[in-house]
């Protein structure tokens, strides 16, 4: 079984060395040593003191491993390479969108990476290892790592896209407030995942293109398939977007039909009895000589008078297609 090393100072979350079988075994912290995977915690502040004392790497990159806030980019210098990636939150509880850096820095033959927080793609590589179902070499390691980083993305854009189809189709049938509230958490989800997703793009791009000497002719041609992958769920993404947007005009649109119906019907009853009130306003003053006081048929009359105004009103609104 593999277990960290016994050495657990300056943040050392495991210290790994590959075989040949495509297995590791633990072993102690070491700057030296081919084919030797070690993960720190970057949010130990030793880890950031080891790596530049007794890890051998130079400010710049110890501190792409170790700084707070980082995007998706490749630096390469010679045959060194720092990668810094972005990949789904999978722990219970947490958003999919809020995404967890990876930094790896590789010289093609020892891996030094950090984290801040844990990486399901992480311990996928361990339980492989473990089973002996492995990369053998650094260059394989790094290659299914960030395959793996990719993959992990394809299930959170199938549930976006479930989540969007069902969005779409509660527009005539739900409430339309929390209608409207899904769909911009839905497009405020595909904008925080579209803001790493395009810088990693192209740092897998520029890494399967610039690569260093120790990524063969078969890792370069993986790298770029996996680029080519990032690049689909990326589209999928901006349709996902275009999609909420779509789904919102519709349900403005037909909240704004709703509005100028009821808008309309209120228009018509205002109409039609604008006449009969000021009709009936006018015999109701108290001044002497308003017609029919003494009449004792006169109510009716009023009361004929006003359906017959109304109707007329109705007829005239027809004829003009007003209704």
């Amino acid at each position: 079984m593999i277990t960290p090393s016994s050495s657990s100072t300056h943040g050392l979350i495991h210290a790994l060395k590959l075989t040949q079988q495509g297995s590791a075994s633990a072993v102690e912290l070491t700057a030296d040593g081919d084919a030797t995977w070690l993960h720190f915690d970057a949010a130990d502040p030793e880890t950031s003191q080891w790596l530049r004392s007794e890890g051998g790497l130079n400010m710049v990159a110890a501190g792409a491993l170790t700084t707070e806030e980082t995007r998706p980019r490749v630096l390469r210098r010679g045959d060194n390479l720092v990668l810094t990636l972005r990949g789904v939150n999978r722990l219970p509880g947490a958003e999919a969108e809020d995404m967890v850096s990876l930094r790896i820095w590789t010289n093609g033959s020892r891996l030094i990476s950090a984290r801040l927080r844990p990486l399901q793609s992480t311990d996928r590589l361990v339980d492989e290892l473990l089973s002996g179902e492995g990369a053998n070499t650094i260059p394989g390691l790094l290659v299914d790592w960030v395959e793996y980083v990719v993959d992990d993305m394809a299930d959170s854009i199938a549930s976006l896209e479930l989540d969007v189809a069902a969005a779409e189709a509660a527009i005539d049938d739900a409430d339309p407030t929390s209608t409207r509230q899904s769909i911009v958490v839905l497009r405020k989800r595909a904008l925080q995942f579209r803001r790493y997703m395009a810088p990693q793009r192209e740092a897998l791009s520029r890494l399967s293109t610039e690569t260093p000497t120790w990524l063969d002719e078969y890792h370069r041609v993986r790298l770029r398939d996996i680029a080519d992958r990032l690049m689909r769920y990326i589209e999928d993404l901006d349709q996902i977007r275009d999609r909420a947007i779509l789904a919102q005009e519709e349900l403005a649109a037909r909240l704004a039909d709703e509005m100028n119906h009821k808008t309309y019907v209120f228009t018509i009853v205002a109409v039609l009895f604008l006449p009969l009130g000021f009709l009936t306003g006018l015999l109701g003053v108290n001044v002497a000589g308003v017609p029919g006081v003494d009449e004792p048929q006169a109510f009716n009359y009023l009361i004929a008078s006003c359906a017959a105004m109304m109707l007329a009103l109705l007829a005239y609104f027809k004829w003009q297609r007003w209704m």
